[in-house]
């Protein structure tokens, strides 16, 4: 991925930095039709129409991209037709074709051009973008979309730029190693695919300007401590009053407090946490 600084002839564009999108080959205005579906926006608001999420609302209209984070198509390859953007999240995604004629979207890996093969199954090689089970994954390779539990879908490193490393094998369980340094168990007969996901330099990105944003369907978001008292714990005060320890507005507190549950059933797959500490099982 590359990243371009605009000149600075507006106030929008004195601080914008954009993705030039190297990588998507706009090879059709419009994504693929059968593997689309119309997305309604809520606002915020839940079934009786009160608002349950802040700063939710606008925003232009958009397709939700069906996303095959399954990969069951096993042994029937696959060209890639497409690398598109996908305005549903931060990775970009790869439009398939298989050689029975069906066709998918999976998240694009770092690397995958069109054009390029691609297989998941048993008979996969270790290579960008097949997917397999862990178990048939060589060990220190570099892997995305895995599943948490088999058959049921990728679950984690789907946003760009994110991966996990293969660690260690044993009779059942595979251990991998996340960026952040958290260190877990997945079962060998998770499914993951190859490669880092695509996209990046996505967190070096800037708006240069609010209207960005509410394109994008994000509004403003108001200071805690520039609320009044009756709004928020932090509100109130004379001048920039802290009001105690930063928390949220159901008093949760937002630093240094513990919001996993101690007794959690998957605390057992999680050998390290992102903190260096082992968790007591």
């Amino acid at each position: 991925m590359s990243l371009k600084k605009y000149k600075p002839i507006t106030a929008g564009t004195r601080h914008r930095i954009g993705n030039t999108y190297a990588e998507v080959t706009v090879t059709k205005s419009a994504p693929e039709k059968s593997l689309t579906e119309f997305i309604s926006k809520t606002g915020g608001r839940n079934f009786q129409g009160r608002r349950t999420m802040r700063y939710i609302g606008g925003g232009h209209k958009k397709l939700y991209r069906i996303i095959d984070f399954k990969r069951l198509n096993h042994g029937v390859p696959a060209i890639v037709q497409t690398i598109e953007y996908d305005p549903n999240r931060s990775a970009f995604i790869a439009l398939l074709n298989y050689k029975d004629g069906s066709k998918s979207y999976i998240l694009a890996p770092e690397g995958l051009k069109v054009g390029a093969r691609v297989m998941s199954g048993d008979t996969a090689s270790p290579e960008v973008g097949h997917s397999m089970k862990i178990k048939n994954i060589p060990l220190g390779t570099i892997i995305h979309n895995i599943e948490l539990q088999p058959g049921k879908g990728g679950a984690i490193a789907r946003s760009a730029g994110t991966y996990a490393q293969l660690a260690a094998k044993d009779t059942r369980y595979a251990t991998i190693k996340l960026p952040s340094g958290e260190t877990r168990m997945i079962l060998m007969d998770c499914q993951a695919t190859i490669g880092a996901t695509s996209n990046p330099d996505h967190n070096l990105q800037q708006m240069g300007k609010a209207g960005r944003n509410r394109w994008r369907g994000i509004k403003p978001r108001n200071r805690a401590v520039a609320m009044n008292p009756v709004d928020h714990p932090m509100g109130g005060g004379e001048g920039k009053a802290s009001g105690g320890h930063p928390r949220s507005r159901t008093s949760i507190k937002a630093k240094g407090y513990k919001t996993r549950a101690p007794k959690n059933p998957t605390n057992r797959f999680i050998i390290t946490r992102r903190n260096g500490k082992k968790l007591a099982v």
